[in-house]
């Protein structure tokens, strides 16, 4: 049987690992993009990124819901907490910005925007991960 502790720390890292890149790497050279090719690039990184981050992010919601249902207690509100926040960020602020870039193409100041907004999603991933990784190894 798989440990949902075990699952929840890995998933967490490769959320962790895959913000960082997109933060420091992929949303920053979105300003180096042909603007006659932007709209079908945006397309591409919409298409590629969700079949990666789309699995991750459902099944750290999963997990955080059954980890209060199984222990209500303030790590696991904790965990539940951060993750909504995430939610709330990623389809209240990332969304909308990335639909608008691929409806409307370049856009130097909305991709700015994306890149200084994405800090909310990055700083919350870490925050879980410490969480996570702190009460890990605390527990050992």
């Amino acid at each position: 049987m798989i440990n949902l502790d075990s699952l929840t720390l890995f998933i967490s890292a490769a959320l962790f690992g895959i913000i960082w890149l997109v933060q420091r790497l992929h949303y920053p050279s979105f300003m180096f993009l042909d603007q006659l090719t932007f709209k079908t690039a945006m397309k591409h990184h919409q298409d590629r990124i969700s079949w990666v981050v789309v699995p991750l992010m459902l099944t750290e919601l999963l997990l955080a819901i059954v980890a209060v249902i199984r222990d209500v207690s303030t790590y696991t509100l904790t965990i539940l907490i951060i993750v909504i926040m995430i939610w709330l960020v990623t389809f209240t602020i990332q969304v909308p910005l990335h639909s608008k870039l691929l409806l409307e193409g370049f856009n130097e100041q909305r991709i700015h925007r994306l890149v200084r907004t994405n800090w909310i999603r990055t700083l919350l991933w870490t925050l879980k991960l410490f969480v996570i990784f702190s009460t890990t190894v605390n527990s050992l």
